[in-house]
């Protein structure tokens, strides 16, 4: 496990955020001298060393820099929608970025039974599990938007990485599968709709607006179950 600092990693020396430095200090009892592994979650790992062993506010030096830490050959943004049960999403959440996963956006649905979401826990889940996983990236948490609005603001001919873009529901004619229709390698943003699955109209317009619809299988999975297998599915194309 890694520890997270408060400031950018190309300065000389580093403070650890007041969780990290308790646990630094109480927990591993560490002292000055004692060497450890950090990042401010930009992709960069930094050996470092302890300087100050402060239990609210650690600070270390830096000793050697591994920049652009175990990169990702694709950028990986999930728009899924919150789930009734909340610990549901945080679960997906923790799971997804350990497996791996760029941007977690939630959107609010026509079916959704949850329409309100905080994100602060999601975004502290995220971070545990970052450094628990031994990544340096930390994943984005956006504030949840409704789907429509979410769908607007992607414009396709100037697209984050121009990602392939894919829409998962239960209903309707046969699709293809994730596997058949991805490029591994490339860049994908995939929607997963609410426990009552994506309306018509919003199925209409995702695909109106560049994506392609796939099935997840025979069997009906629940919005978190859904949201990780394809995050699964992709990051072991990607292997």
């Amino acid at each position: 496990m890694h520890l997270f600092i408060s400031n950018d990693t190309t300065a000389p020396y580093a403070t650890l955020l007041p969780d990290d430095s308790r646990h630094c200090v109480r927990v591993l009892r560490m002292t000055v001298g004692d060497e450890l592994w950090v990042t401010s979650g930009d992709g960069t790992l930094c050996r470092a060393r302890l300087a100050n062993p402060h239990p609210d506010s650690c600070e270390v030096e830096i000793v050697e820099r591994l920049t652009d830490y175990q990169p990702r050959p694709f950028h990986l943004h999930i728009a899924v929608a919150p789930t009734k049960n909340n610990a549901r999403l945080e679960w997906f959440v923790e799971k997804a970025v350990e497996i791996g996963v760029d941007r977690i956006t939630p959107v609010i649905c026509d079916h959704s039974e949850r329409t309100t979401l905080k994100t602060e826990r999601l975004d502290k889940l995220a971070l545990s599990a970052m450094k628990q996983s031994l990544k340096a990236t930390r994943p984005i948490i956006d504030q949840p938007m409704k789907l429509l609005d979410f769908l607007k603001t992607l414009n396709p001919q100037s697209s984050i990485l121009n990602p392939q873009r894919f829409v998962c529901y239960c209903s309707g004619h046969e699709r293809n599968t994730l596997r058949q229709l991805y490029t591994p390698g490339t860049d994908a943003l995939v929607l997963i709709g609410p426990e009552g699955d994506f309306s018509d109209r919003e199925i209409a317009t995702a695909i109106q607006s560049g994506f392609q619809p796939v099935t997840l299988g025979n069997s009906r999975l629940r919005t978190e179950t859904a949201a990780l297998y394809a995050t699964t599915v992709l990051n072991f194309m990607n292997i």
